[in-house]
């Protein structure tokens, strides 16, 4: 399940935003696992929170979601062929 996560463009309730952020590369992973709807509660409250005032992660968050929304639309969705399907359950099985 991807996740949305709504940002606020009221200034006047806003703290001043970040022009860099410490913590970049931990943002990008926890971005991409929200985005992915792997994140867990606690880590998309801490997103939320930072984006209130990074304004790097705000655009990285954009960046990432386009990516993805991007690539999703262009992948071709493509089932196995069932001779396969049927050779890995056969494996698992042996494995039994």
């Amino acid at each position: 399940m991807q996740t949305s996560l709504p940002i606020s463009s009221s200034s006047e309730t806003q703290p001043k935003m970040k022009q860099h952020c410490d913590h970049q590369a931990d943002c990008l992973k926890m971005i991409q696992l929200i985005l992915d709807g792997e994140a867990t509660e606690q880590q998309l409250e801490k997103l939320k929170v930072n984006l209130e005032t990074c304004q790097p992660c705000i655009q990285m968050y954009h960046l990432e979601k386009e990516i993805k929304e991007l690539l999703q639309g262009r992948m071709e969705k493509k089932c196995c062929p069932e001779k396969l399907v049927a050779t890995i359950k056969a494996r698992i099985a042996s494995f039994s």
